[in-house]
């Protein structure tokens, strides 16, 4: 994986957080607003994330760990979402998925081209 030189990070990431005050001050300023969202475009790109905040975490982390440190934090194993919400305990025969209901609820017939009505009639 390429990393980009910590004196690049800094300096985007000193111009992001330098926008997010002016767009915070200002939020009805559009000017502002488009440079703070390219800001935070750029340093999604160096860092490789998909969300400027994430990105800027990312870049603090990166600017604060060894090279070393910072990807072995990238590549370890994180949580699904689905794991942590799991957590619950289930009654017994409850539907997990929108498909597994979708797959017992019956199917609407559909005759000659009619439309079924609302009623069911």
């Amino acid at each position: 994986m390429l990393l980009p030189a910590k004196t690049e990070v800094a300096r985007h990431l000193r111009r992001y957080r330098a926008w997010e005050r002016a767009m915070l001050a200002s939020p009805e300023d559009r000017r502002v607003r488009v440079t703070f969202e390219d800001a935070g475009y750029t340093l999604c790109v160096l860092m490789g994330k998909r969300c400027a905040r994430e990105a800027a975490d990312a870049a603090e982390r990166y600017l604060r760990t060894s090279v070393v440190t910072y990807l072995r934090e990238q590549s370890a194993p994180r949580p699904h979402v689905a794991a942590v919400a799991g957590r619950g305990r289930r009654r017994p025969g409850t539907v997990r998925t929108t498909q597994a209901r979708a797959a017992q609820a019956p199917a609407a017939e559909v005759r000659g081209g009619e439309t079924p009505s609302p009623t069911g009639a």
